[in-house]
């Protein structure tokens, strides 16, 4: 495994990050802790979840998975950079209470100690704000934060979802208080996703953010999906779900991602590998979020570390998925 320094931090990531989002809801509890076994093995460091995942009225559950896989011991907990998030609503579907959601201080203090408790632990080393709040003071929230870090229950704030001004705004209030301010910011990106280049990624290259990727394979589509459908077509694949059908059935995405295929079938590269091979080569990124549901999916995610890309396929991609061009110059002289 590779790592790198998590932004302006001294705090040192592998550059893949183990999402968690699927266990619960599509991985149970032993295949789970299976597979954060077998990422630990390989060297991966840095494990990403939040305190909604779960879901619905398993909200929470996901973070009491790692909880009990911390609990076994072999020093589980002090080998892995743990982050988490706070925003989403926690109360039960239907019960939502004033004050239980968003960035308030009191929703972060009580968030905070109940993500503690699901994950039978004593601090948590990165603490992501999942969205922006349009309604709280970023002081408030730099109030809060700051205490939580004196009091030891984390160690380095994120954002999560944040565009390029909130950003900005929120490390230079930070500034202004005497905070460290956030040191990470984890946001959609991938080839068939760019628009974070525009402004979010400057934004957290100027102010030392690390740059963490969410659904790099963009839902499947960009994990092989149309050479699946084929192998379903022979008897041996699945079909497309979710995001990935939706986006194959406008004809123009379709002959891009064929392209996109055509490409990587020329060079003996697997279309998901590449993918995440792509973002390890972007000024800024940390490290992309991969989310096995098994533990195959983390094999291949694991490979693409040690991948290098040519730069024909690298110029090929850039064809085929131009990026936005950089600001301001992409909508300006």
């Amino acid at each position: 495994m590779k790592y790198t320094q998590l932004g302006r931090t001294g705090l040192k990531v592998s550059r893949l990050v183990l999402g968690t989002m699927n266990f619960g809801p599509l991985t149970d509890e032993a295949d789970s802790h299976a597979i954060m076994d077998a990422a630990l093995d390989a060297g991966v460091n840095f494990f990403d979840t939040a305190n909604v995942y779960g879901w619905g009225e398993n909200k929470g559950h996901t973070e009491e998975i790692l909880g009990t896989w911390f609990a076994k011991g072999g020093d589980r907990r002090d080998k892995v950079v743990l982050a988490t998030k706070v925003y989403g609503n926690m109360a039960a579907d239907g019960d939502a209470w004033p004050n239980h959601d968003k960035l308030s201080a009191l929703n972060i203090r009580r968030a905070v100690d109940a993500s503690l408790k699901r994950l039978r632990t004593d601090h948590i080393d990165l603490y992501q704000f999942h969205h922006i709040d349009r309604s709280t003071p970023v002081e408030e929230i730099w109030q809060a934060i700051d205490v939580l870090i004196q009091q030891g229950k984390i160690l380095y704030a994120g954002s999560s979802n944040f565009p390029g001004w909130k950003i900005a705004q929120t490390n230079e209030t930070a500034h202004r208080l005497g905070s460290y301010g956030l040191v990470s910011e984890q946001c959609l990106y991938n080839l068939a996703e760019r628009r974070a280049e525009m402004e979010v990624i400057p934004a957290a290259q100027e102010y030392g953010l690390g740059v963490i990727p969410w659904s790099p394979l963009q839902g499947g589509l960009l994990g092989g999906v149309i050479r699946k459908e084929k192998d379903r077509e022979g008897g041996g694949g699945r079909s497309a779900t979710g995001r990935s059908a939706d986006a194959l059935a406008n004809s123009a995405v379709r002959e891009r991602i064929q392209s996109y295929e055509d490409l990587l079938d020329k060079h003996g590269l697997a279309p998901g590998e590449a993918a995440l091979a792509w973002l390890l080569t972007r000024p800024g990124v940390t490290g992309p979020i991969v989310g096995p549901r098994v533990k195959e999916q983390l094999d291949s995610a694991l490979r693409a570390v040690e991948l290098e890309l040519s730069d024909e396929v690298l110029t090929g991609l850039d064809e085929i998925f131009p990026g936005p061009g950089p600001s301001p110059e992409a909508f300006a002289w």
